[in-house]
């Protein structure tokens, strides 16, 4: 059973920093693009970050310079590194996994796993 498992979530004030992590089990995803995307209250899930299985990077303009999305594949885990957060950064996180992303990195539908999710929440 494909799993992934979301970390590291929680309460921070503005200007803070979060690492979360996505684990994964039940398969090797080192060839897999490795995504983030969250979810504010009254509003869609949106992309916010994403690793392809070549180790290309690419993030919505909202987070480029503050969030930084990384990989470890002998972990088989996906990590999204958060600095500067803003209250506009509430969220729920999910991370997600696709075979192949080309270059529809961004959408949903090519996503083939996804997490539970995890809370994250900028005071101000």
């Amino acid at each position: 059973q494909v799993q992934l498992v979301e970390s590291g979530g929680g309460l921070v004030q503005a200007g803070g920093s979060l690492r979360l992590s996505c684990a994964a089990s039940g398969r090797t995803f080192s060839s897999y693009a490795r995504g983030w995307f969250r979810q504010a209250p009254g509003k869609e899930r949106e992309f916010v970050a994403v690793i392809t299985g070549g180790g290309s990077t690419y993030y919505a303009d909202s987070v480029k310079g503050r969030f930084t999305t990384s990989r470890d594949n002998a972990k088989n885990t996906g990590y999204l590194q958060m600095n500067s957060l803003k209250p506009e950064d509430t969220a729920v996180y999910y991370c997600a996994a696709a075979r192949w992303v080309g270059s529809s990195w961004q959408l949903e539908r090519v996503y083939d796993y996804w997490g539970q999710g995890t809370q994250v929440t900028v005071s101000s």
